[in-house]
């Protein structure tokens, strides 16, 4: 069976940066990626990509930054007063760290800079800016459940 809109597909994949670096590496785990095709569950770019292909079959994906996870912004930068990351936090830059935003969903912020009064936190997607290539190998393609298609995702 072919990779079409609203299949269910399972694929193992490695991505990597530019300089070779191994960023994420399902074959490692043995534990292949599974989503429902046309949902918005891996980049779009990527979907794409692997249109049509059917189990067994290997195929190198490389994106550009635009197309992966989007070109760092400058924009996504936000200054907060010290005060509101706790005291127990000792800062360093390039330091992750996980948050609640207003509406209650979690936020994992990078600390870009700070001082004794300010915070700026970087709100980019840790790999904003990278051109990232994918090898992926198709494991699986199949039809969804009602209850997959009715949820928007695979089980």
């Amino acid at each position: 069976m072919k990779i079409q809109k609203d299949k269910v597909v399972s694929m193992h994949y490695k991505v990597e940066l530019e300089n070779g670096e191994v960023v994420d590496n399902s074959f490692e785990r043995d534990e292949p990626l599974s989503f429902l095709v046309g949902h918005n569950q891996i980049l779009g770019e990527l979907e794409s990509e692997i249109m049509d292909m059917e189990p067994e079959q290997k195929k190198e994906v490389s994106l550009n930054a635009a197309d992966a996870y989007g070109e760092w912004d400058e924009k996504l930068l936000q200054i907060v007063q010290r005060t509101q990351i706790p005291d127990d936090i000792d800062l360093k830059k390039g330091q992750w760290l996980t948050g609640k935003q207003e509406s209650g969903e979690t936020v994992n912020v990078k600390v870009h800079d700070f001082n004794q009064d300010e915070v700026t936190l970087d709100m980019n997607h840790p790999l904003a800016g990278e051109s990232l290539t994918f090898n992926v190998e198709i494991v699986d393609v199949r039809e969804p459940t009602e209850e997959e298609l009715s949820h928007g995702h695979a089980h």
